[in-house]
């Protein structure tokens, strides 16, 4: 993995202006990627998925329906669910139903006895303001009658399918007609890592694994695919390599510490108590610590391949020893760590904005905001991807300029270096 000095054809990169590595110290790097790699597909083996529990059988025959919407219309009914509650914990007389008239155009299953069918479906105030109108594509399920009675539907979602395909689409061609062969590996990357979630991490979990072995061979498995197909067989993407890896072994321990100590059960979302609902066991304390370590990959993956590109940089513009170098790069990583934490915060805020309005609609105190479920999940996240990031920023840099002081300018030994 780290067996070679030189970039792939990527002219003018700090590679080209310095000798490979010694053999001896080629070898070494080898053998320790190698074995994290091991170790990680050992991990990830043993945690595969095997009898993955489904809720699709709750509902047998229930079909994924299609269609247009061809009117809407606001009802009112009488407040009668939690949900509905007013911040003084009364119920309202009357809440909005609104309903939506769809146009069945067919099912996934491709049964046909609907089409042409128009239904009546309530739908979620909060879609129903969101603009739906008619003309709109949505989703239904339809619930079979029993003893040949007439089928029910029930409102599913809005069909985004076609604005989806677009965006990624516009997604996908910007970024190779800027990156290049640079961006076509990140997006082959980025396939590979949303396979390793869909296919491992998310069905494993389902399956009580356990959350911090299933997270971080994953973790580390992906990005030594990701690493290296993307910026190429160096001991630069090496050094990322393995300062990634120590930043995600950072991540799980301070996880894990963190969760354990702040009582978080991962029930702060409707989605997490639906899980448990539907599979009956899954512990959502490991899907946190799992979801940590997933989140930390993009940030320290960035801030690793930053700070060994900078030494190698210094190192073929100056030169000079390791303490010259080590401090070169620390005022990049500093830089990179302060924007990266506060744009890491501000993520996991953008992602909490519901929670935030519903505790400002409450006009709750200070201190229990902070320390409700919703808000110390997205703390921890925070505090423990900026535990990792300080962590991994000196580490990935001593590494780097330990290892590229063995490395000499090509012009001191003109064709030396095997």
């Amino acid at each position: 993995m780290g067996a070679h000095g030189h970039g792939h054809g990527h002219g003018g990169t700090a590679d080209d202006t310095l000798e490979p590595l010694p053999r001896r110290t080629r070898r070494a790097l080898t053998a320790v990627v190698l074995v994290v790699l091991a170790v990680a597909v050992a991990g990830v083996l043993a945690t595969w998925p095997h009898d993955v529990p489904s809720a699709s059988t709750t509902y047998v025959g229930a079909q994924t329906v299609r269609g247009d919407v061809t009117g809407t219309r606001m009802l009112t009914c009488r407040g009668e669910l939690a949900e509905e509650r007013l911040p003084d914990g009364t119920l309202p007389e009357t809440v909005e139903c609104p309903q939506a008239t769809v146009r069945v155009d067919g099912t996934e299953q491709d049964a046909t006895q609907d089409v042409g069918q128009d239904v009546t479906v309530t739908v979620p105030a909060a879609v129903f303001h969101g603009g739906l109108s008619a003309g709109d594509r949505v989703v239904l399920t339809r619930y079979p009658g029993e003893a040949g009675g007439a089928a029910t539907y029930a409102w599913e979602d809005v069909d985004r399918r076609v604005p989806l395909l677009v965006v990624v689409a516009v997604f996908v061609v910007l970024t190779v007609a800027v990156g290049r062969r640079r961006g076509l590996a990140a997006l082959a990357g980025l396939a590979v890592g949303g396979a390793a979630i869909a296919f491992h991490v998310v069905p494993a979990l389902l399956t009580q694994e356990n959350a911090v072995v299933v997270g971080l061979s994953s973790a580390v498995a992906v990005m030594g695919v990701v690493l290296y197909l993307t910026h190429g067989f160096s001991t630069r993407t090496t050094v990322a390599y393995l300062g990634t890896v120590a930043g995600l072994l950072v991540t799980a321990g301070a996880a894990v510490l963190a969760v354990d100590a702040s009582h978080l059960t991962g029930l702060s979302e409707e989605s997490a108590y639906t899980v448990t609902v539907l599979t009956g066991a899954v512990d959502l304390r490991g899907v946190v610590l799992a979801g940590t370590l997933v989140a930390a990959l993009g940030l320290l993956n960035d801030v690793t391949i930053t700070q060994a590109a900078a030494v190698w940089e210094v190192r073929a513009a100056r030169g000079g020893g390791f303490r010259e170098l080590f401090a070169a790069g620390m005022r990049v990583g500093r830089d990179h760590l302060a924007s990266t934490v506060y744009t890491v915060t501000f993520a996991y805020a953008g992602a909490a904005m519901p929670s935030l309005l519903l505790i400002e609609l409450y006009e709750q105190p200070l201190g229990q905001v902070v320390s409700s479920a919703a808000i110390a999940e997205e703390l921890v996240r925070s505090a423990v991807g900026g535990i990792a990031l300080a962590l991994t920023v000196p580490l990935t840099t001593a590494l780097a300029a330990a290892l590229v002081l063995r490395s000499r300018p090509a012009s001191a030994a003109p064709g030396s270096g095997t």
